[in-house]
């Protein structure tokens, strides 16, 4: 079985405050590109569960996330069929854009088919909030708008497709790192989700892109000052608009479409970067 796991972007982050459990309760406004990761399952029966992936960047063993999708189906279901997963990356690791997330949705929606186990969309999402935040998410896809831990998710009519630039830095960042400093820090600018909500009904990539806010931004610039060049260097190519996806440090630039995407991108001189053009889906 071959299946396609889609990057995210957050067109806006918010937080709330801190809660008793220790995530923070967040209010983001999620959107699916697309850019994919490709994963093949293969059933079998040996009870083993092996991934191979063409990234050195991640591990194959039982820390990878998908791997623990795997054993966390078993455990939940009883099931003692196994599996190969081969796992060809696109997504760059540690990016802010949902990569690892992604292929554990991938890997839970593919595995209850191989495996013939039957669970209920609801059962998915139950087991994706155990595995990660964004799991739930990317479950879903889309245009959403979610709320909670990132588990409350309320789906949204999909956004008109706008034309998008990703540039990646050649490092990666800790979600838990970044969200630790930030309570550290003054509360600062929030998102205007009811702003944000009325511009996407729009359709007017103008509007979205002036309205595009994370709170996490500003602790990531601390550490990585870079972010702020690649923001100001996207808007001198023709951007609408620029943002820090997630904990970041990945930053996208919206187009009015793909041709505009790609012509932009065509401008950036970001050597050891990573410069992907894509779309909103």
């Amino acid at each position: 079985m071959e299946l396609k796991a889609y990057a995210k972007i957050n067109l806006t982050l918010g937080i709330k405050g801190l809660r008793a459990d220790g995530y923070h309760e967040v209010e983001m406004l999620m959107q699916s590109v697309g850019l994919h990761d490709c994963l093949t399952l293969v059933g079998a029966n040996d009870g083993a569960i092996v991934i191979d992936s063409d990234s050195g960047d991640i591990p194959t063993g039982p820390e990878n996330i998908v791997y623990r999708a795997a054993v966390l189906l078993r455990d939940y279901t009883g099931c003692r069929h196994g599996v190969r997963i081969n796992l060809q990356k696109s997504i760059p690791v540690a990016a802010g854009l949902a990569g690892g997330s992604s292929d554990a949705a991938a890997t839970l929606k593919g595995l209850n088919v191989v495996w013939e186990l039957g669970l209920t969309e609801r059962e998915l999402f139950s087991l994706g909030e155990k595995l990660g935040a964004d799991v739930p998410f990317c479950l879903l896809g889309g245009t959403v708008l979610a709320r909670g831990k990132g588990e409350v998710l309320i789906p949204l009519q999909a956004a008109e497709q706008m034309g998008v630039v990703l540039v990646k830095p050649p490092f990666g960042v800790s979600t838990a790192a970044i969200y630790k400093a930030y309570d550290g820090l003054s509360p600062g600018p929030q998102p205007d989700t009811g702003a944000m909500l009325e511009a996407l009904h729009s359709g007017d990539v103008y509007a979205v892109s002036a309205l595009l806010c994370n709170a996490l931004e500003r602790v990531t610039v601390i550490m990585h000052p870079e972010i702020i060049h690649i923001k100001k260097t996207l808007l001198a190519a023709g951007a609408c608009g620029t943002l820090m996806s997630g904990s970041g440090p990945t930053v996208f630039g919206l187009f009015p479409g793909l041709n505009e995407a790609r012509e932009a991108a065509g401008k950036l001189n970001f050597p050891a970067y990573s410069i992907i053009v894509t779309t909103t889906l």
